[in-house]
């Protein structure tokens, strides 16, 4: 890696090998990494962020998880609310968890999760989307783990939609299936363009990304794996970033949420591996992902517009790596809450824990 990469592309030719993280943690603990773990096991501060738009028909049941945690001091939670008109935010408002929500016109996903990262008062914060039913002891996998140097990411197994007593999405009994997830099990054909990277495979592949790169260590230094990347683990389903280097970067970009579905978390990804973070995944940490009620439908119109966000994306990488942005994410999202109702029932702090100098 240059001393001064000039653009984020080059940024990325940075190590992933996370190993010194995990021996600390199990020297610690005595615990391996994948385990699950006790509530007893102490954590650092973390605030769990849910961006939501129309989706009341697993918000509730995303509560019941949280709120079904089994860790020594429960984190606040953020619900943002991006313009929703099926009664979203209320359901939130009304569910016994108490969690912030923040009700704001649409700005888009990217938005929603910079204004809750800046209400947040963790040092770590947790992106849950608002279908992810998170196991219990997955916020205690977390907060254990969780270092100003390393992006945590979990899994999810896709459930349909079914619903159960009191409105709330059913889910099957825990565990979930590890290998349910693209990432852990991949399937590609041949002769078919690849959207992400734009290969084409001679012959179909049948294979596992997290366990031909070790874990996620091989794709360090810019490196891929068919169509995968580094920066493309990163998944906002479920991922826990260090809200300073976050903040550092500027978080998400607002150029997605005008442009459409998809890469705005390959890009923050990007971002902080360019920074210097690694990528660990935490492979006991397998959601349930509650599939919309159209999921065909819902699938889709997200698709249609993921090749202009990766064009977008491969953009981005050719200008400077994003530093120094704090100020700047404060402000945009300062001006985004003066347009938002913000109602705190959770205890939360009076205001945002800013980086130092702020």
């Amino acid at each position: 890696m240059t001393a001064h990469p000039a653009t984020l592309r080059e940024a990325l030719h940075r190590s992933n090998a996370y190993d010194d993280y995990v021996a600390a943690f199990e020297s610690r603990t005595g615990l391996g990494w994948h385990d699950p773990t006790p509530a007893s096991v102490a954590g650092g501060s973390m605030s769990v962020v849910i961006p939501v738009r129309n989706m009341s028909y697993s918000l509730p049941a995303v509560l019941d998880a949280l709120a079904a945690q089994e860790i020594a001091e429960a984190p606040e939670v953020i619900v943002v609310d991006d313009g929703s008109d099926d009664g979203t935010a209320e359901a939130a408002r009304r569910h016994p968890l108490r969690p912030a929500v923040v009700a704001m016109p649409r700005r888009g996903a990217g938005a929603a999760r910079n204004v809750g990262a800046f209400l947040a008062s963790g040092d770590t914060v947790v992106f849950a989307d608002a279908d992810m039913l998170l196991p219990p002891h997955g916020l205690a996998d977390i907060a254990a783990r969780a270092s100003g140097g390393l992006i945590l990411t979990g899994f999810r197994h896709n459930i349909a939609w079914q619903p159960a007593p009191g409105g709330r999405a059913a889910r099957p009994p825990w565990p979930a299936d590890l290998e349910a997830d693209h990432r852990v099990r991949w399937r590609a054909p041949a002769g078919q363009r690849l959207l992400y990277t734009g290969i084409t495979l001679d012959e179909p592949v049948e294979a596992s990304p997290l366990r031909a790169t070790d874990g996620l260590r091989q794709l360090g230094y810019g490196r891929t794996f068919h169509d995968w990347d580094l920066p493309r683990m990163v998944v906002t389903a479920l991922v826990a970033v260090p809200r300073r280097a976050l903040a550092d970067v500027g978080g998400f970009s607002s150029r997605f949420d005008k442009t459409g579905w998809g890469c705005d978390d390959t890009y923050v990804g990007a971002a902080l591996i360019g920074a210097g973070l690694m990528v660990a995944p935490l492979e006991q940490l397998v959601c349930y992902h509650v599939n919309p009620p159209d999921e065909a439908g819902s699938w889709q119109a997200k698709l249609a517009t993921w090749p202009a966000t990766i064009a977008l994306y491969r953009e981005l990488l050719e200008e400077p790596p994003p530093r120094g942005r704090t100020d700047a994410f404060s402000s945009e999202a300062e001006a985004i809450l003066a347009d938002c109702e913000v109602t705190r029932l959770c205890g939360a702090s009076s205001g945002p824990k800013l980086p130092a100098g702020r």
